[in-house]
This record gives structure tokens, sequence and C-alpha cells, in this order.
């Protein structure tokens, strides 16, 4: 059974906080899993594994419960990818924090109301506060389900279908699949709101040809199974491809974008005779949105997903 643990980072630990998610790890300083079960509780988490944690949030010093109805700034969920280990590499400025995991991150959201983090949620947050920033874990993700559920939605449910192929990192096998996919897919939906800026219709970049926007999906050019933290959110990693077939094309490999900008059918298409029918109408067309800033992206794919 999966776990989830939880951990409150406070507002001075704000650049800290922000370098751990760029690097993908979160620290402690020894003395502090060194209370009560503080460091077999992080050693028990494994790959796959939730962490939750939120930033700036009330006073802490109350009753338990006390949570319940708290407003915290900004709450990351995150996934496992490297299980506890010590280092003593320098990530932060201003202290070494040796004891640490891997992690990657599936939501990141503001604003987070102790009503939607759920009671059990915000107790542990609010218990950690109080305990130097140390684990809270719990067994199962029941909570962390509810909280996914209870969030706020982006605005866009109802203007396009689920995507077949959303998201490409899924490892793991029920209702933790499907926990991953929901958030994976939050993410996604906030880049393709950004990406629309509220039209009704939209380009794809590879066929050229206008479909309203529920047709239309924000396509990671360099996957976001393989991309940093920072080229997950960068627009110039994102590419308008239709999904009656460009998004699947370009997904797999069949078609890519050269370094003059131009779409090229791949090897890989002339296997299947269906895919290379459907590939080769777009071939030699200029792609839309091509730029030196996504180059570097469309680069990733053709070495990586093409080859």
């Amino acid at each position: 059974m999966s776990k989830t643990a939880y951990i409150y980072v406070p507002a001075p630990s704000k650049k800290n906080l922000e370098i751990g998610l760029n690097r993908g790890l979160w620290g402690w300083k020894s003395p502090t899993l060194d209370r009560a079960t503080g460091r077999p509780d992080v050693q028990s988490l494994n790959v796959g594994d939730y962490l939750v944690l939120a930033h700036i949030g009330p006073q802490a010093r109350v009753p338990a419960g006390g949570w319940a109805n708290a407003t915290l700034k900004r709450v990351i969920v995150t996934q496992i990818t490297r299980p506890y280990f010590q280092d003593t590499t320098e990530v932060w400025p201003d202290d070494t924090y040796p004891e640490r995991i891997g992690i990657d991150i599936l939501a990141d959201e503001a604003n987070v109301t102790g009503l939607v983090l759920g009671d059990q949620a915000a107790e542990a947050l609010r218990l950690s506060a109080n305990k130097q920033g140390s684990a809270l874990v719990y067994p199962g993700t029941a909570a962390l389900a509810q909280f996914a559920t209870d969030l706020p939605t982006t605005g866009e449910s109802d203007q396009h279908p689920q995507l077949p192929n959303e998201p490409e990192t899924v490892t793991h096998r029920g209702a933790d699949s499907a926990l991953v996919e929901v958030l994976v897919r939050r993410e996604q939906s906030k880049l393709r709101k950004r990406m629309l800026s509220g039209a009704d219709t939209f380009t794809c970049a590879l066929c050229g040809r206008d479909f309203p926007v529920r047709f239309i999906r924000a396509a990671h050019i360099k996957r976001r199974s393989q991309a940093s933290r920072e080229e997950r959110l960068q627009m110039s990693n994102i590419m308008p491809a239709c999904l009656l077939g460009c998004d699947e094309l370009f997904e797999h490999g069949y078609v890519y974008v050269t370094d003059t900008g131009h779409v090229a059918v791949s090897d890989k298409a002339g296997e299947h005779p269906a895919l290379k029918e459907a590939a080769d109408p777009i071939a030699g067309n200029s792609v839309g949105g091509y730029s030196e800033h996504r180059a570097q992206f469309f680069a990733w794919h053709r070495s990586n997903i093409v080859q």
C-alpha cells in the first residue's frame, strides 16, 4: 500500500523550497529526524509514495484540529522518485540538509483551504509545523485522492475530451495510477488554458488546420517525464497539436520537426502503411510558432523519440 507524507515549510524557507523543487530533492537536518520516529518514518517512504509540501500557513500553536478552516498559501503534491539517502553535496545555500529523498512534482496549488485538504492532511501539516518540518506519514492515499477531487476546477473540464495518451509517465496501476493521472491532467489543463488565452478555435502547429479548442491539446515537445520542473512549465515547450492525428503522430515519433522548422516523416512511419498515409500529407509544413526557444525541445524530440 502506498503512503502519504506531509511536511510544512515555513515562510523563511521559501528559497530552499524553490531550490528543492527545481532539483527534485527534499532534505532535513539530522537533528530534525533524530526526534521520535522521524528517521524511520522517512526511511519507510518508497518510490511511488507521495509527499505533500505546504508553505505558509497560520499560527501552528493551536489545539488539534485548529487548521480545519485555515488557508495555506501553497500546497505541492509530489511523488517519491528516490527513497531516503544521505548526501552532503551542496544544494541549499544555508545548510547541508544531508538526509534526503528524491521527489517529482505532480501538482502545485495556491491558497488551499483546510476544507479542501481534509482533516487528516490539515492536522498532519499543523503537527509538522510544530515539529520543525518533520514528515507525518500515513498509510494509503485516500485523503490525497479526496484532495485532488475537491480542488476547484481549472475552468476547462467541459471544453475538451479525455486525452488518451496523457500522462506518459504513469507506471503504477489501480487507484494510485488514477491519482497521478488526475493531478498531471490538472497541470496539463492549466498549461492549455494559458496557451488558448480564451480562444474558441485554435490552429494545430503541425497540420495548420483550425479546430474548435476541444480538439487541441497542449502537447509537451520534450516529454513531461524527462523534462525538468522549469521545462515542464515553459510555454516554449508547449505546442498546440490536434487530436485528429497530429498529437499521436508526434508523440510517438512518426513525425518530427526539423532544425529549419518544418514537419518531416520519420522512417518509423514507413513500417506501418496506414501511419505513413496519415503522416505524408503534413510533410514539409512550416510549424506554427517555431522559434529558437522551441528549437532545443524539438531537437530533444528528434534525438530521443524519433531515433
